[in-house]
């Protein structure tokens, strides 16, 4: 039995979402998945009483609420630190620290061009010079992670990581915009998508009925 209840949005817009989803489901931390569907009926009246901010995700531990997808994740590298969610090592858990706070504050136009939608698949929208400028950001960071922590494992710092659940709805959005990556970024993106819990998360992204009109351009 366990205490904790992660609210979430629609599996296929929401990233912000799929992150502590994702953190919690690859490292195995026991939690009951609320959804609450965007903009639907239950949105206005739940969100609120469940998310302080009125966004997802919102994690439930008992009578506490902790708010914000990097929020989470930090609460959780707290709670459970048998699970090793940052680096040991302090210059390694730094460095991932940085690049899970650049992910989490920035690449605005990458977020504004290429929105997350699991479903549809959009090659020719969104790459403004900014985009592209943010995905060649994207791109050398998980270059020179791989490169340096090859040998410790796949991920960005050898270990999964909250560096990694950070990133990982990029790799989805790479897939809908046919964004190519080569070398070990490309290695990189491909191990995230093959997760199973990726899987499961795409999965259920697809059985979704609910439709949102800003994320279902109709020129796309």
């Amino acid at each position: 039995m366990t205490d904790l209840t992660l609210v979430i949005g629609n599996k296929n817009y929401s990233s912000w979402s799929l992150r502590p989803w994702l953190l919690m489901k690859q490292t195995g931390i026991p939690f009951v998945e609320r959804y609450i569907p965007i903009r639907g009926e239950a949105w206005t009246a739940q969100i609120t009483r469940l998310s302080p901010s009125g966004k997802v995700p919102a994690l439930q531990d008992g009578s506490l609420q902790v708010w914000d997808s990097l929020a989470i994740c930090e609460y959780l590298a707290e709670r459970f630190p048998e699970k090793r969610l940052w680096p040991t090592d302090v210059a390694t858990r730094a460095a991932a620290r940085s690049v899970s706070a650049e992910m989490h504050s920035g690449f605005q136009a990458l977020r504004q061009n290429m929105f997350m939608n699991i479903r549809r698949r959009m090659p020719n929208r969104g790459r403004t010079p900014e985009t592209l400028a943010d995905i060649e950001r994207i791109v050398a960071i998980w270059n020179g992670c791989r490169s340096r922590y090859r040998q410790d494992g796949p991920f960005l710092f050898g270990g999964f990581s909250v560096a990694d659940a950070m990133y990982a709805p990029v790799a989805l959005r790479f897939e809908t915009y046919a964004v190519k990556t080569e070398g070990a970024a490309g290695d990189y993106a491909q191990t995230l998508l093959a997760l199973p819990a990726m899987h499961e998360w795409v999965a259920a992204a697809h059985a979704e009925k609910e439709q949102l009109a800003h994320y279902e351009p109709a020129d796309a």
